[in-house]
């Protein structure tokens, strides 16, 4: 008990670790999200917009690198002051590719692929609805629980995933109409056309010098002009929850399948940044986009708020970690609560977002649904001690912990990214 009272009173410059690592996270959830969306609507770079495959890909890299580097940190603690370099490097590598680490491939290919779907998303969804719906997460994570964990769920907590159904399908009910782009209209640069009516229309502005049947013209107009297809970013979206849940609880399964129970946080993040770049390369830079990047370049289209985006989501990794570490869960789930509300409100101001009765209603619904999804049960005591192994995606991945002992049969939740218990 002394030892966590130490670990969770830490403190840097006089502010407590714990509201500092939760303020961080709350930003870090609110702008990511806001960010991104706009680095996928904002004009062309040189004529250019950057390819999402290309910006999975580097956030991979620089996850590994972070996650690598805290790793031999981590590691030169528990080693002799004197030990060289080489010693050093060859144990965390013994650690990276021992201790059935090829099972994460799985989960990789599973966050890769979702975390290319949140590009589709926010590329056709307004930053505030994409948040929102991205709660679904809570669900999908809940229900792979169940039919590959056999865990089991009380009537509160199946309540509370029906709440947050009713509060999602709420949200997506039709809003206010929102401002358009006007072609020739500069006050309204910052929007873009919603029908593809308004596409031909933008495409008779923007191409004069070539005829109005030339081949190609599809992809020329929506460099410069995104069309936003509500449709397309909720099919990504919901996918992408069924994956997060889906890799959530196939990470799970590996750990507690594995032999070597004692490795460590950097150790399996830097497992699944590993194994994450494979797909991220083959699949999505190579074969998805690999004859565009062949004719612009890797880095067509990236200017400082792309590379703001990626390292926004790279070092969400990092921030969820020092939470868990110095706060808790239910703390964290506060955090992205606070920040979706952020989101909101920013939307309204840099996006011009139209918050209708429908999706404040919706929004409420789905915050309560968390908290009482997230809320222990009073008749249970929480015995356990949760470490998070974080695999993040664009909010933060907030984790929902089974929070009883094992073989209780009990109530419980599991983490998105994962869970590790301690005694």
């Amino acid at each position: 008990m002394a030892g966590e009272a130490s670990r969770r009173s830490g403190s840097l410059g006089g502010i407590p670790m714990k509201h500092l690592s939760l303020a961080t996270l709350t930003f870090q959830n609110s702008a990511l999200i806001l960010i991104m969306h706009y680095s996928r609507i904002m004009p062309p770079v040189n004529g250019q917009r950057y390819h999402a495959s290309t910006s999975v890909f580097l956030n991979e890299v620089i996850k590994l690198g972070i996650s690598l580097s805290m790793a031999l940190y981590d590691m030169s603690k528990s080693l002799p002051p004197n030990t060289p370099a080489t010693s050093l490097f060859r144990n965390v590598t013994s650690s990276i590719f021992s201790n059935e680490s090829w099972k994460l491939a799985v989960p990789a290919v599973l966050y890769t692929i979702q975390n290319t779907l949140q590009y589709v998303a926010v590329s056709n969804l307004d930053a505030a609805t994409f948040q929102v719906t991205y709660q679904l997460k809570i669900l999908t994570t809940a229900l792979f629980s169940v039919l590959l964990l056999g865990r089991t769920l009380s009537g509160r907590k199946w309540l509370s995933l029906l709440v947050l159904i009713i509060g999602v399908s709420i949200v997506q009910f039709p809003h206010a109409s929102e401002p358009s782009a006007k072609v020739g209209n500069n006050s309204h640069s910052s929007f873009w056309s919603r029908s593809f009516q308004g596409l031909r229309g933008v495409a008779n502005h923007h191409v004069t010098k070539r005829s109005a049947t030339y081949e190609g013209i599809e992809e020329d107009v929506a460099i410069h002009q995104p069309q936003m297809n509500r449709s397309v970013g909720l099919v990504a979206v919901m996918i992408a929850c069924a994956l997060s849940g889906l890799a959530g609880v196939s990470f799970e399964k590996v750990l507690k399948e594995s032999t070597a129970k004692s490795t460590s946080l950097w150790i399996r993040n830097v497992q699944l940044s590993f194994w994450s770049l494979f797909p991220a390369f083959f699949l999505g830079v190579v074969w998805n986009d690999g004859e565009n990047i062949a004719k612009t370049g890797f880095f067509a289209g990236y200017n400082w708020v792309v590379w703001t985006a990626i390292l926004f989501q790279a070092f969400g990794g990092v921030i969820v970690a020092l939470v868990i570490n110095y706060a808790d869960n239910i703390a964290k789930n506060f955090a992205t609560s606070i920040s979706i509300i952020i989101s909101c409100i920013a939307s309204v101001f840099f996006f011009k977002f139209v918050i209708s009765a429908s999706f404040l209603l919706g929004t409420s619904v789905v915050l309560y649904a968390t908290y009482l999804y997230t809320s222990p049960d009073r008749r249970l005591p929480v015995t356990v001690k949760i470490a998070d192994y974080e695999k993040t995606t664009i909010d933060g991945n907030p984790s929902y912990f089974d929070k009883s002992p094992r073989g209780s049969g009990s109530d419980s939740g599991t983490p998105d990214a994962d869970a590790k218990r301690e005694a």
